[in-house]
C-alpha cells in the first residue's frame, strides 16, 4: 500500500510538473485569469536560475518563468541588484501574459541560513512592488508541493543540499549542507582545467552527460552521505530527490546505491520547490 500510495502521489505531481514545463517561459498561461481568481505567486532565488510561479487559489498552474541568474551562491543572494533586476523582469512578463497585477508572494531560503537570509530574499521580493508573506524552507516547500506525510525530500540546488523529514504529517527534522550543483561544475572545472562558465556550459550538454557524471559522481555520493549522515541511516522512506542539480540519468541509481536506501524523483525535478513556495502564499 505504502508503495501505491507513493507512486501514486509522484504520478499526480509529475502531471502538474509536466504542465508547468510546458508553460514555462512559453509566453502563455494555462487559461485567462478571472475576476474570482486569487493568484498565489513563488520566488525561488536559486544558484543557477530565478524561477517565478503562478498558481490559482487550487494550487493549479496558471503561469512560470524562468531566467538564468548567478546573483545567489550556497543559498545566500549575494547580487542584489542583479536579482531585482531579473525578478522584475519575470514579474512584468507574467502580468503581461496574465493580463492582471500580481501583488503577494513567497519566498525561500535554505535550512538554517538564517534570518538575515530570509530578509534579503524578502527585501528582493518586496523590491519589484510585491507583498512578501512568507520565506519557508526549500526543502519543505519541496514536501509540501509533494503532499508528503511520510518520509524524506532532498532538496539539491545549486549550492546546498538540503533535507527534511516528516513523520505523521509533521516536519521532525530539517537541515542543509554547502554541496550542490555549483561544487559540480568546480570538480568538473578542475579536472577539465576550465573554467566554471566553460564547466557549467558542458554539464548542461545532454551529449557530454556520459563523461560529466564520470567526473562528478564523487560529488553524487557525498550528497547521498550529507543525508545518510543527516538521517543517522534510516531515512524516512519514501525518500524523493528534487531539485535542479539532479537531472542525470545515473544520478538516482548512484544516489541510491550511496545512501543505502531507495530514492525516487519526479519529473522536471528543478521546478518542485519553486511551485511549493507558491503554495505557501495564501491568507
Amino acid at each position: 500500500m505504502m508503495i501505491t500510495k507513493k507512486i501514486n502521489r509522484l504520478e499526480k505531481a509529475d502531471q502538474q510538473l509536466s504542465t508547468f514545463a510546458e508553460v514555462v517561459n512559453g509566453d502563455q498561461a494555462t487559461r485567462p485569469v478571472t475576476a474570482d481568481d486569487t493568484l498565489r505567486v513563488g520566488v525561488d532565488l536559486g544558484t543557477s536560475s530565478i524561477v517565478l510561479v503562478v498558481l490559482d487559489q487550487n494550487d493549479e498552474i496558471l503561469y512560470g518563468a524562468f531566467e538564468y541568474a548567478h546573483a545567489v551562491r550556497d543559498g545566500l543572494v549575494v547580487n542584489f541588484l542583479d536579482s531585482v533586476r531579473i525578478l522584475g523582469r519575470l514579474k512584468q512578463q507574467a502580468e503581461t501574459v496574465l493580463g492582471t497585477t500580481l501583488t503577494t508572494a513567497c519566498g525561500a531560503i535554505p535550512p538554517g541560513t538564517g534570518e538575515g537570509s530570509a530578509k534579503i530574499v524578502a527585501n528582493v521580493i518586496e523590491s519589484v512592488g510585491l507583498t512578501c508573506r512568507a520565506v519557508v524552507d526549500e526543502p519543505t516547500a519541496a514536501a509540501r508541493f509533494l503532499r508528503l506525510k511520510e518520509g524524506t525530500v532532498v532538496d539539491i540546488g545549486g549550492g546546498t543540499t538540503g533535507i527534511s523529514v516528516f513523520k505523521r504529517k509533521k516536519l521532525v527534522f530539517v537541515t542543509d549542507e554547502a554541496t550542490g550543483g555549483s561544487h559540480m561544475t568546480m570538480v568538473l572545472a578542475g579536472h577539465n582545467h576550465w573554467t566554471t562558465d566553460q564547466a557549467e556550459q558542458v554539464k548542461r550538454d545532454p551529449s557530454q552527460e556520459l563523461e560529466v557524471f564520470a567526473t562528478i559522481r564523487p560529488v553524487v555520493e557525498k550528497m547521498a552521505a550529507i543525508t545518510k549522515t543527516a538521517t543517522k541511516g534510516q531515512p524516512q522512506e519514501p525518500v524523493i530527490v528534487v531539485g535542479g542539480a539532479i537531472n542525470f540519468k545515473d544520478f538516482i541509481a548512484t544516489f541510491s546505491k550511496a545512501l543505502g536506501t531507495a530514492a525516487v524523483k519526479p519529473k522536471f525535478p528543478q521546478f518542485v520547490t519553486p511551485i511549493g513556495i507558491a503554495m505557501y502564499d495564501c491568507e
